[in-house]
């Protein structure tokens, strides 16, 4: 518990400046109505591992310590809710394979929910999603197993991600993850936890 109140502290800065913003909807009626985006969304993402705990993302970018390992990920997801034009619900399927340091394929599924409203939307239509769900290595992970000492091949899988749309090209999307696997504080295993940094692209089809 002592884990998860030291997140939130170091996080509240942050929080609090992500509810400002996301508190003031935007011109619903000079962006994309949720009702008329495409249903699916496919993404391709590329990410470096890192040394860190999951908490270091809420401190500092320039203090990670970037692995000579990587990744790529191939993932469908399906919007399944919408809440107003505020928010919206999907799920997700991955399939990622590891490069360099560890060499293995992983499989994740998780629900998302994904907050929708931005001032800034006609300008630059964003969207701030966090999901969650079982992830599944071939292998027992190399880097969890060297930053904690042992790993499973079955973990909890999170994600954090940005989207970025230009309304101009409304189906295409750049988008930053936290792409993040752990033993859920000890629930589905002792220990293990990796964390990766990625940028890639998504598509609405």
């Amino acid at each position: 518990m002592s884990c998860i109140m030291k997140i939130i502290l170091k996080s509240s800065p942050i929080l609090t400046v992500c509810f400002l913003l996301l508190y003031t909807n935007p011109c619903l009626a000079e962006i994309q109505l949720l009702e008329d985006k495409p249903v699916y969304a496919l993404s391709i993402y590329g990410g470096q591992m890192t040394d860190n705990s999951i908490d270091d993302f809420t401190d500092s970018f320039h203090g990670l310590d970037f692995e000579e390992s990587s990744l790529l990920t191939l993932a469908l997801a399906r919007r399944i809710a919408t809440h107003s034009e505020l928010a919206s619900f999907e799920v997700e399927g991955q399939v990622v394979k590891h490069f360099d340091q560890q060499n293995h394929w992983e499989f994740n599924a998780l629900l998302a929910a994904r907050w929708e409203a931005f001032f800034w939307d006609k300008y630059l239509d964003t969207s701030f999603a966090v999901g969650v769900g079982p992830s599944y290595a071939a292998d027992v992970p190399e880097i969890e197993v060297q930053r904690s000492g042992e790993s499973k091949r079955l973990q909890v899988y999170l994600m954090v991600e940005l989207e970025f749309v230009l309304p101009s090209h409304p189906n295409v999307a750049v988008i930053t993850r936290i792409h993040h696997r752990s033993n859920a504080f000890g629930i589905v295993a002792d220990s293990g936890t990796s964390n990766a940094f990625a940028f890639g692209l998504k598509f609405r089809i």
